[in-house]
Protein backbone atom coordinates (compact mmCIF):
# COMPACT_ATOMS: atom_id res chain seq x y z
CA UNK A 1 0.00 0.00 0.00
CA UNK A 2 2.81 2.40 0.90
CA UNK A 3 4.49 1.65 -2.42
CA UNK A 4 1.25 2.37 -4.31
CA UNK A 5 0.79 5.70 -2.51
CA UNK A 6 4.43 6.55 -3.19
CA UNK A 7 3.85 5.97 -6.88
CA UNK A 8 0.79 8.24 -6.73
CA UNK A 9 2.78 10.98 -5.02
CA UNK A 10 5.39 10.64 -7.77
CA UNK A 11 2.68 10.81 -10.44
CA UNK A 12 1.36 14.06 -8.98
CA UNK A 13 4.81 15.61 -9.43
CA UNK A 14 5.56 14.20 -12.88
CA UNK A 15 4.22 17.18 -14.78
CA UNK A 16 6.50 19.54 -12.85
CA UNK A 17 9.50 17.22 -12.76
CA UNK A 18 9.27 16.12 -16.39
CA UNK A 19 10.84 19.27 -17.81
CA UNK A 20 12.88 20.12 -14.74
CA UNK A 21 14.70 16.78 -14.69
CA UNK A 22 16.40 17.67 -17.95
CA UNK A 23 18.41 20.12 -15.89
CA UNK A 24 17.97 19.05 -12.25
CA UNK A 25 19.12 15.43 -11.56
CA UNK A 26 16.55 14.46 -8.94
CA UNK A 27 13.47 12.32 -8.38
CA UNK A 28 11.40 11.02 -5.50
CA UNK A 29 13.01 7.60 -5.95
CA UNK A 30 16.46 9.18 -5.51
CA UNK A 31 15.19 10.97 -2.40
CA UNK A 32 13.84 7.66 -1.11
CA UNK A 33 17.22 6.01 -1.58
CA UNK A 34 19.07 8.94 0.03
CA UNK A 35 16.80 8.73 3.08
CA UNK A 36 17.23 4.96 3.26
CA UNK A 37 21.01 5.30 3.32
CA UNK A 38 20.81 7.93 6.05
CA UNK A 39 18.40 6.02 8.29
CA UNK A 40 20.35 2.78 7.86
CA UNK A 41 22.62 4.19 10.58
CA UNK A 42 19.86 3.79 13.19
CA UNK A 43 20.20 0.96 15.70
CA UNK A 44 16.46 0.62 16.24
CA UNK A 45 14.09 -0.70 13.63
CA UNK A 46 11.70 1.81 12.15
CA UNK A 47 8.58 1.81 10.03
CA UNK A 48 8.06 4.17 7.09
CA UNK A 49 4.66 4.77 5.52
CA UNK A 50 2.41 7.31 3.89
CA UNK A 51 -0.43 8.60 6.08
CA UNK A 52 -3.40 10.16 4.22
CA UNK A 53 -4.20 13.73 5.23
CA UNK A 54 -7.21 14.39 3.01
CA UNK A 55 -7.70 17.36 0.68
CA UNK A 56 -6.30 19.82 3.21
CA UNK A 57 -4.39 21.72 0.51
CA UNK A 58 -5.93 22.01 -2.93
CA UNK A 59 -8.33 19.47 -4.40
CA UNK A 60 -6.22 16.31 -4.45
CA UNK A 61 -5.70 13.85 -1.61
CA UNK A 62 -2.37 14.48 0.14
CA UNK A 63 -0.16 11.99 1.95
CA UNK A 64 2.36 12.64 4.71
CA UNK A 65 5.50 10.52 4.77
CA UNK A 66 5.97 9.24 8.32
CA UNK A 67 8.76 7.35 10.07
CA UNK A 68 7.84 5.76 13.40
CA UNK A 69 9.71 3.82 16.07
CA UNK A 70 8.67 1.81 19.13
CA UNK A 71 4.94 2.17 18.41
CA UNK A 72 4.14 -0.62 20.88
CA UNK A 73 5.40 1.40 23.86
CA UNK A 74 2.84 2.73 26.34
CA UNK A 75 4.81 5.94 26.93
CA UNK A 76 3.42 9.31 25.87
CA UNK A 77 4.10 9.57 22.11
CA UNK A 78 6.55 12.11 20.74
CA UNK A 79 5.82 13.86 17.42
CA UNK A 80 8.66 15.58 15.54
CA UNK A 81 8.30 18.46 13.05
CA UNK A 82 11.47 19.24 11.12
CA UNK A 83 12.70 22.67 10.06
CA UNK A 84 12.58 24.45 6.72
CA UNK A 85 14.20 22.58 3.83
CA UNK A 86 14.71 19.49 5.96
CA UNK A 87 13.09 16.07 6.42
CA UNK A 88 12.78 13.10 8.74
CA UNK A 89 16.31 11.97 7.93
CA UNK A 90 17.98 14.78 9.86
CA UNK A 91 16.59 13.38 13.13
CA UNK A 92 19.00 10.44 12.73
CA UNK A 93 21.09 11.54 15.74
CA UNK A 94 18.00 11.66 17.93
CA UNK A 95 15.57 8.89 16.98
CA UNK A 96 17.29 5.99 18.76
CA UNK A 97 17.53 7.84 22.07
CA UNK A 98 14.10 9.45 21.90
CA UNK A 99 12.39 6.13 21.13
CA UNK A 100 13.92 4.34 24.12
CA UNK A 101 10.78 4.65 26.25
CA UNK A 102 8.00 5.86 23.94
CA UNK A 103 6.58 5.85 20.43
CA UNK A 104 8.19 8.43 18.15
CA UNK A 105 6.59 9.76 14.97
CA UNK A 106 8.62 11.94 12.60
CA UNK A 107 6.84 13.36 9.58
CA UNK A 108 7.92 15.10 6.42
CA UNK A 109 5.78 18.24 6.67
CA UNK A 110 3.45 18.49 3.70
CA UNK A 111 5.20 20.28 0.84
CA UNK A 112 8.61 18.98 1.98
CA UNK A 113 10.62 15.77 1.85
CA UNK A 114 8.75 12.73 0.56
CA UNK A 115 5.29 14.05 1.41
CA UNK A 116 2.81 15.31 -1.17
CA UNK A 117 3.59 18.73 -2.60
CA UNK A 118 0.27 20.42 -3.33
CA UNK A 119 -0.02 24.09 -4.26
CA UNK A 120 -0.64 26.26 -1.19
CA UNK A 121 -2.65 29.47 -1.16
CA UNK A 122 -0.77 32.76 -1.43
CA UNK A 123 -2.46 34.19 1.66
CA UNK A 124 -0.07 33.77 4.64
CA UNK A 125 -2.69 33.03 7.32
CA UNK A 126 -4.54 30.62 5.04
CA UNK A 127 -1.29 28.88 4.10
CA UNK A 128 -0.49 28.47 7.79
CA UNK A 129 -3.98 27.04 8.33
CA UNK A 130 -3.36 24.52 5.55
CA UNK A 131 -0.19 23.30 7.23
CA UNK A 132 -1.99 22.93 10.57
CA UNK A 133 -4.98 21.17 9.02
CA UNK A 134 -2.67 18.63 7.38
CA UNK A 135 -1.05 17.87 10.76
CA UNK A 136 -4.44 17.42 12.42
CA UNK A 137 -5.71 15.10 9.67
CA UNK A 138 -2.48 13.14 10.01
CA UNK A 139 -3.03 12.85 13.77
CA UNK A 140 -6.59 11.62 13.26
CA UNK A 141 -5.44 8.91 10.87
CA UNK A 142 -2.86 7.64 13.38
CA UNK A 143 -5.30 7.84 16.29
CA UNK A 144 -2.96 9.83 18.53
CA UNK A 145 -4.97 11.30 21.40
CA UNK A 146 -2.30 13.27 23.24
CA UNK A 147 1.40 13.65 22.65
CA UNK A 148 4.57 15.66 23.20
CA UNK A 149 5.00 17.94 20.19
CA UNK A 150 8.54 18.98 19.26
CA UNK A 151 9.26 21.36 16.38
CA UNK A 152 12.56 22.74 15.15
CA UNK A 153 12.87 26.14 13.42
CA UNK A 154 9.92 26.43 10.99
CA UNK A 155 8.60 23.24 12.57
CA UNK A 156 8.61 25.11 15.91
CA UNK A 157 6.47 27.85 14.37
CA UNK A 158 3.99 25.24 13.12
CA UNK A 159 4.07 23.34 16.42
CA UNK A 160 3.10 26.48 18.35
CA UNK A 161 0.35 27.26 15.84
CA UNK A 162 -0.97 23.69 16.12
CA UNK A 163 -0.95 23.86 19.93
CA UNK A 164 -3.02 27.07 19.80
CA UNK A 165 -5.55 25.50 17.44
CA UNK A 166 -5.65 22.04 19.06
CA UNK A 167 -4.59 22.62 22.68
CA UNK A 168 -6.07 19.42 24.11
CA UNK A 169 -3.87 17.24 21.89
CA UNK A 170 -0.54 18.57 23.16
CA UNK A 171 0.74 17.39 26.53
CA UNK A 172 4.03 19.28 26.34
CA UNK A 173 5.18 21.74 23.67
CA UNK A 174 8.90 21.70 22.86
CA UNK A 175 10.25 24.47 20.62
CA UNK A 176 13.80 23.97 19.38
CA UNK A 177 15.35 27.21 18.10
CA UNK A 178 11.95 28.23 16.72
CA UNK A 179 11.66 30.49 13.69
CA UNK A 180 9.12 33.28 13.26
CA UNK A 181 8.47 34.37 16.84
CA UNK A 182 9.73 37.98 17.14
CA UNK A 183 8.53 40.93 15.09
CA UNK A 184 10.84 42.18 12.36
CA UNK A 185 12.74 45.18 13.78
CA UNK A 186 12.04 48.50 12.10
CA UNK A 187 15.76 49.27 12.26
CA UNK A 188 16.86 45.92 10.84
CA UNK A 189 19.28 47.66 8.44
CA UNK A 190 21.05 49.40 11.32
CA UNK A 191 20.94 46.50 13.73
CA UNK A 192 22.50 44.00 11.32
CA UNK A 193 25.53 45.40 9.52
CA UNK A 194 25.23 43.88 6.06
CA UNK A 195 27.87 44.87 3.51
CA UNK A 196 26.46 46.87 0.59
CA UNK A 197 26.90 43.97 -1.84
CA UNK A 198 24.93 41.65 0.44
CA UNK A 199 22.11 44.22 0.64
CA UNK A 200 22.10 44.49 -3.15
CA UNK A 201 22.00 40.73 -3.64
CA UNK A 202 19.33 40.40 -0.96
CA UNK A 203 17.12 42.91 -2.75
CA UNK A 204 17.63 41.08 -6.03
CA UNK A 205 16.77 37.68 -4.55
CA UNK A 206 13.77 38.82 -2.47
CA UNK A 207 11.11 37.70 -5.00
CA UNK A 208 12.56 34.17 -5.24
CA UNK A 209 12.11 31.12 -3.03
CA UNK A 210 14.93 30.84 -0.45
CA UNK A 211 16.52 27.71 -1.93
CA UNK A 212 16.06 28.40 -5.62
CA UNK A 213 19.85 28.59 -6.06
CA UNK A 214 20.13 24.85 -5.39
CA UNK A 215 17.67 24.05 -8.16
CA UNK A 216 19.07 26.65 -10.56
CA UNK A 217 22.50 25.02 -10.19
CA UNK A 218 21.09 21.90 -11.86
CA UNK A 219 23.62 19.02 -11.97
CA UNK A 220 26.04 21.04 -9.83
CA UNK A 221 23.44 21.37 -7.02
CA UNK A 222 24.72 18.53 -4.78
CA UNK A 223 28.30 19.80 -4.93
CA UNK A 224 27.14 23.37 -4.34
CA UNK A 225 25.30 22.27 -1.21
CA UNK A 226 28.30 20.29 -0.02
CA UNK A 227 30.57 23.31 -0.51
CA UNK A 228 28.07 25.76 1.03
CA UNK A 229 27.44 23.65 4.13
CA UNK A 230 30.51 21.56 5.05
CA UNK A 231 29.53 22.14 8.68
CA UNK A 232 26.44 19.95 8.19
CA UNK A 233 28.65 17.03 7.24
CA UNK A 234 30.65 17.54 10.43
CA UNK A 235 27.53 17.81 12.60
CA UNK A 236 26.51 14.27 11.64
CA UNK A 237 29.98 12.77 11.28
CA UNK A 238 29.72 10.79 14.54
CA UNK A 239 27.00 8.66 12.91
CA UNK A 240 27.28 9.23 9.15
CA UNK A 241 30.78 8.54 7.85
CA UNK A 242 30.19 9.09 4.13
CA UNK A 243 30.54 12.84 3.49
CA UNK A 244 28.13 12.75 0.54
CA UNK A 245 25.14 11.27 2.39
CA UNK A 246 23.87 14.44 4.13
CA UNK A 247 24.33 16.80 1.11
CA UNK A 248 22.68 14.23 -1.18
CA UNK A 249 19.71 13.86 1.13
CA UNK A 250 19.23 17.61 1.51
CA UNK A 251 19.67 18.17 -2.21
CA UNK A 252 16.96 15.68 -3.14
CA UNK A 253 14.71 17.10 -0.41
CA UNK A 254 14.96 20.56 -1.93
CA UNK A 255 15.34 19.93 -5.65
CA UNK A 256 11.74 18.65 -5.88
CA UNK A 257 8.70 20.80 -6.68
CA UNK A 258 9.15 23.54 -4.00
CA UNK A 259 5.53 23.99 -2.91
CA UNK A 260 6.29 23.95 0.82
CA UNK A 261 9.18 26.33 0.23
CA UNK A 262 6.86 28.66 -1.68
CA UNK A 263 4.39 28.55 1.21
CA UNK A 264 7.22 29.41 3.61
CA UNK A 265 8.12 32.32 1.35
CA UNK A 266 4.49 33.45 1.63
CA UNK A 267 4.71 33.34 5.44
CA UNK A 268 8.01 35.16 5.82
CA UNK A 269 8.79 38.86 6.03
CA UNK A 270 12.48 38.70 5.24
CA UNK A 271 14.06 35.33 5.92
CA UNK A 272 14.40 35.66 9.68
CA UNK A 273 10.87 36.84 10.44
CA UNK A 274 7.25 35.91 9.91
CA UNK A 275 4.55 38.23 8.57
CA UNK A 276 2.39 37.18 11.52
CA UNK A 277 4.87 36.59 14.37
CA UNK A 278 4.06 33.78 16.77
CA UNK A 279 5.12 35.63 19.92
CA UNK A 280 2.07 37.89 19.65
CA UNK A 281 -0.17 34.82 19.71
CA UNK A 282 1.35 32.84 22.56
CA UNK A 283 -1.13 34.28 25.05
CA UNK A 284 -3.79 32.29 23.15
CA UNK A 285 -2.25 29.00 24.26
CA UNK A 286 -4.18 26.91 26.75
CA UNK A 287 -3.39 28.01 30.28
CA UNK A 288 -1.24 25.40 31.96
CA UNK A 289 0.20 23.91 28.76
CA UNK A 290 3.87 23.18 29.58
CA UNK A 291 6.41 24.71 27.18
CA UNK A 292 10.13 24.04 26.89
CA UNK A 293 12.24 26.18 24.56
CA UNK A 294 15.66 24.90 23.57
CA UNK A 295 18.12 27.29 21.92
CA UNK A 296 21.68 26.99 20.68
CA UNK A 297 23.92 29.59 22.30
CA UNK A 298 25.52 30.31 18.92
CA UNK A 299 22.39 30.30 16.81
CA UNK A 300 21.27 33.21 14.64
CA UNK A 301 17.74 32.80 16.06
CA UNK A 302 16.82 35.42 18.65
CA UNK A 303 16.52 33.88 22.12
CA UNK A 304 14.63 36.80 23.65
CA UNK A 305 11.15 35.55 22.70
CA UNK A 306 11.71 32.50 24.89
CA UNK A 307 12.21 34.67 27.94
CA UNK A 308 9.31 36.92 26.93
CA UNK A 309 7.05 33.85 26.78
CA UNK A 310 8.31 32.85 30.23
CA UNK A 311 7.37 36.31 31.54
CA UNK A 312 4.00 36.28 29.75
CA UNK A 313 3.02 32.88 31.17
CA UNK A 314 4.15 33.15 34.78
CA UNK A 315 1.23 31.01 35.91
CA UNK A 316 2.25 28.18 33.56
CA UNK A 317 5.34 26.02 33.15
CA UNK A 318 7.83 27.61 30.74
CA UNK A 319 11.45 26.45 30.74
CA UNK A 320 14.15 28.04 28.56
CA UNK A 321 17.22 25.90 27.92
CA UNK A 322 20.25 27.29 26.08
CA UNK A 323 22.77 24.65 25.03
CA UNK A 324 26.32 25.99 25.04
CA UNK A 325 28.25 25.68 21.80
CA UNK A 326 25.23 24.73 19.69
CA UNK A 327 24.00 26.63 16.67
CA UNK A 328 20.64 26.67 14.95
CA UNK A 329 20.73 22.90 14.38
CA UNK A 330 20.80 22.43 18.13
CA UNK A 331 19.45 18.86 17.88
CA UNK A 332 22.56 17.85 15.89
CA UNK A 333 25.25 20.17 17.32
CA UNK A 334 24.73 18.83 20.84
CA UNK A 335 22.68 15.73 20.18
CA UNK A 336 23.34 14.06 23.52
CA UNK A 337 22.37 17.12 25.59
CA UNK A 338 19.35 17.76 23.38
CA UNK A 339 18.22 14.13 23.66
CA UNK A 340 18.63 14.19 27.44
CA UNK A 341 16.35 17.23 27.71
CA UNK A 342 13.68 15.63 25.54
CA UNK A 343 13.93 12.29 27.34
CA UNK A 344 13.49 14.04 30.70
CA UNK A 345 10.38 15.77 29.38
CA UNK A 346 9.06 12.37 28.28
CA UNK A 347 9.73 10.70 31.63
CA UNK A 348 7.87 13.47 33.45
CA UNK A 349 5.02 13.37 30.91
CA UNK A 350 4.61 9.65 31.62
CA UNK A 351 4.51 10.36 35.36
CA UNK A 352 2.21 13.39 35.08
CA UNK A 353 4.89 15.68 36.50
CA UNK A 354 7.10 18.49 35.16
CA UNK A 355 10.90 18.73 34.92
CA UNK A 356 12.79 21.12 37.17
CA UNK A 357 13.28 24.48 35.43
CA UNK A 358 16.75 25.74 34.58
CA UNK A 359 18.05 29.08 35.87
CA UNK A 360 19.15 30.46 32.50
CA UNK A 361 18.79 34.24 32.14
CA UNK A 362 18.89 36.49 29.11
CA UNK A 363 22.31 37.76 30.16
CA UNK A 364 24.05 34.39 29.95
CA UNK A 365 21.96 32.79 27.22
CA UNK A 366 24.09 33.62 24.22
CA UNK A 367 27.51 34.41 22.92
CA UNK A 368 26.86 37.83 21.36
CA UNK A 369 29.83 37.56 19.03
CA UNK A 370 28.20 34.59 17.35
CA UNK A 371 25.01 36.52 16.64
CA UNK A 372 26.68 38.87 14.15
CA UNK A 373 25.30 38.40 10.68
CA UNK A 374 27.67 36.40 8.51
CA UNK A 375 28.97 38.19 5.45
CA UNK A 376 28.51 35.47 2.87
CA UNK A 377 25.83 34.74 0.34
CA UNK A 378 24.75 31.70 2.36
CA UNK A 379 23.41 34.08 5.02
CA UNK A 380 20.79 35.24 2.53
CA UNK A 381 19.11 31.82 2.47
CA UNK A 382 18.70 28.95 4.91
CA UNK A 383 21.92 27.25 3.93
CA UNK A 384 23.88 29.43 6.28
CA UNK A 385 26.53 28.49 8.79
CA UNK A 386 25.42 28.41 12.41
CA UNK A 387 28.59 30.24 13.44
CA UNK A 388 29.90 27.10 15.10
CA UNK A 389 33.56 26.31 15.39
CA UNK A 390 33.25 22.66 14.44
CA UNK A 391 36.85 21.94 15.32
CA UNK A 392 36.30 23.19 18.86
CA UNK A 393 32.87 21.78 19.54
CA UNK A 394 31.97 18.11 19.35
CA UNK A 395 28.75 17.31 17.50
CA UNK A 396 27.30 14.89 20.03
CA UNK A 397 27.85 16.96 23.14
CA UNK A 398 30.59 14.76 24.54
Amino acid sequence: MTEEIGLEVERQQESWLGSWLRWCPTSLSLLREAEKVLLSNLKRSYRGRYVPSGCCVGNEESHVWTVSLNEESEGVPLVLLHGFGSGVGLWCLNLDAMAADRPVYAMDIIGFGRSSRPQFTKDPLEAEREFITSIEHWREQLGLEKFILLGHSFGGFLAASYAIKHPDRVQHLVLADPWGFPERPLDVGDRYKFPLWVKAVGTLLQPFNPLFIIRTAGPWGPKLLQKARPDLVRKFSSLVKDEEVIPNYLYHCNAQNPTGESAFHTLMAGFGWAKYPMLQRMDSLRKGLPITLIYGSRSWVDHDPGFQIKYMRQDSYVDVQVISGAGHHVYADRAREFNDIVQSIGVHADAGTLPVKTNTSTDDSLDQSTRDVGQTITDMINVRYDHNDDQQWDNTGT
